[in-house]
């Protein structure tokens, strides 16, 4: 069953940068964003996204967060970070951001 997908108003805003910007690399940017997202959705283990938890951060109630790979073996590769819920099979992404 797909888990559904809730933003934080950082990752909306975040994305919403990355939806506005016209520029070339940004756009292929948002095309691997889009497509972590829904391979998040259908599966956070699915392999390309090389899954694993991020001890640095933790969810608004102390959830366990995770790092989703958009981009690997690039300068300033992207990640998505979130954790699951609150709902069951959700999934909240905090952000969506190049590697701290």
């Amino acid at each position: 069953m797909p888990f559904s997908i809730r933003l934080t108003e950082t990752a909306r805003a975040q994305l919403n940068a990355l939806e506005s910007d016209e520029d070339q690399a940004n756009e292929a940017k948002l095309k691997k964003v889009r497509k972590c997202i829904a391979l998040l959705q259908l599966n956070p283990r699915h392999p390309g996204l090389h899954t694993h938890e991020f001890f640095s951060m933790s969810g608004e109630n102390g959830e366990r967060v995770w790092e989703a790979y958009v981009e690997n073996n690039t300068p300033s590769a992207w990640r998505v970070f979130w954790y699951y819920g609150p709902d069951r099979n959700q999934i909240t992404i905090l952000a969506i951001t190049p590697h701290p």
